[in-house]
């Protein structure tokens, strides 16, 4: 069935660029972090943003029986978890007041982080007659994004005692640089303040909040304060805070093409827009179907960056096209229709996300729809 359902994902778009997501470098990253908890600590997937510009249907369908939870950021993507019978909770991180109904018909849990959309939900959990309704309650406690302040608990209990249409199932926070060992202070006085909230509730709630905090590098840096649960995203696809630590994990994003076309251009003739690259001798130039429509920095052009064809750098000359590259070939045998690799391991991760003056989150999430993706074990 999984087979049938890759084969008819890859007929629904048969762009020969190609994202492959390595099922086994997944499990491995998961257990990596499985490690690090207690014994009754659970285990959230975070699978917003396509799961990392990958697939995140395929993503959740191969680990839902490996986790525990999963999160996204909107209601729409967690929708399309529920239509392809991902059974597990689902936490929608920023849900917005008009998609309430909808985080009801398909059984998600919201997270609430403002009186506005709390007592919007409040009130939409009465008229639908529901009981004890799991929702999140989110608390700022440092990040300044989204999030009730401590000031907010009297009322916010207030409005609890009053209903039981719904239940605290988990309070949460989120750190802000728990990446950053300069920040350390500033952290553990996040993680203290987010306690003190949670004792809060839990002096006045008869029912105890269940709590969570820890991202990936909240996981690595500050393990103690697991809380019942941690959310792990960028180190589910192979990125850890540190060199040392991405080291531990397994590359879950491989992308791939082929050579469309061979070119011997001859010196003083150019390539591509603007004329950017010159030939300073006769070259051999390969041209691949993927562009900075397909989430390829503009940046990665002159040179900056590379491709691998039959295990040799081959830098990009010119710019970056829409929907094509070009590549040096010169002193690489390879012929049209060969395999190309865009990159297959964090280092080339790295280096696009560096060459790009950003970080491999948006390297990865940059990845176009309009590349197939197929998960493989």
């Amino acid at each position: 069935m999984k087979e049938m359902l890759k084969t008819k994902k890859l007929q629904m778009n048969n762009h020969v660029t190609v994202l492959e997501i390595n099922g086994n470098a997944l499990v491995h990253n998961l257990n990596y972090f499985k490690q690090k908890l207690q014994p009754k600590t659970k285990i959230l997937a975070v699978v917003k943003a396509f799961g990392y510009g990958s697939d995140a249907l395929q993503i959740a369908e191969f680990l839902k029986d490996k986790v525990d939870y999963f999160a996204v950021a909107y209601t729409n993507e967690a929708i399309a978890l529920r239509k392809a019978n991902i059974k597990n909770p689902i936490l929608v991180l920023h849900p917005q007041i008009p998609n309430l109904k909808d985080i009801i018909n398909f059984e998600l849990e919201p997270n609430l982080y403002s009186f506005s959309i709390f007592n919007a939900f409040l009130k939409l959990a009465k008229k639908n007659s529901l009981s004890n309704y799991p929702i999140h309650i989110k608390f700022n406690t440092g990040l300044n994004r989204l999030g009730f302040h401590f000031k907010d608990i009297p009322k916010i209990i207030t409005s609890l005692k009053e209903t039981t249409h719904v239940k605290v199932a988990y309070l949460f926070s989120h750190l802000a640089a728990s990446e950053d060992k300069n920040e350390e202070h500033f952290t553990r006085n996040q993680i203290h303040d987010f306690t003190k909230i949670s004792i809060e509730f839990n002096k006045n709630l008869d029912d105890t909040p269940m709590l969570h905090m820890l991202n990936t590098s909240g996981l690595i840096n500050y393990p103690k304060a697991q809380f019942n649960m941690v959310r792990v995203g960028i180190g589910l696809y192979g990125f850890g805070n540190s060199e040392k630590e991405t080291a531990k994990l397994q590359n879950t994003h491989n992308l791939k093409s082929i050579i469309s076309q061979i070119h011997t251009v001859a010196a003083g003739e150019t390539v591509g827009y603007n004329r950017a690259f010159i030939a300073t001798r006769q070259s051999k130039t390969a041209t691949i179907p993927v562009g900075h429509a397909d989430g390829l920095s503009r940046k990665l052009g002159n040179k900056k960056g590379y491709v691998l064809i039959n295990n040799q750098k081959a830098p990009i000359i010119g710019n970056v096209c829409m929907d094509m590259i070009m590549v040096d070939v010169t002193k690489i045998d390879c012929k049209e229709g060969q395999e190309v690799i865009i990159f297959n391991s964090q280092e080339m991760i790295q280096h696009m996300a560096d060459v790009s003056e950003t970080i491999p989150y948006e390297t990865l999430t940059n990845i176009s729809h309009r590349i197939a993706k197929t998960l493989t074990v």
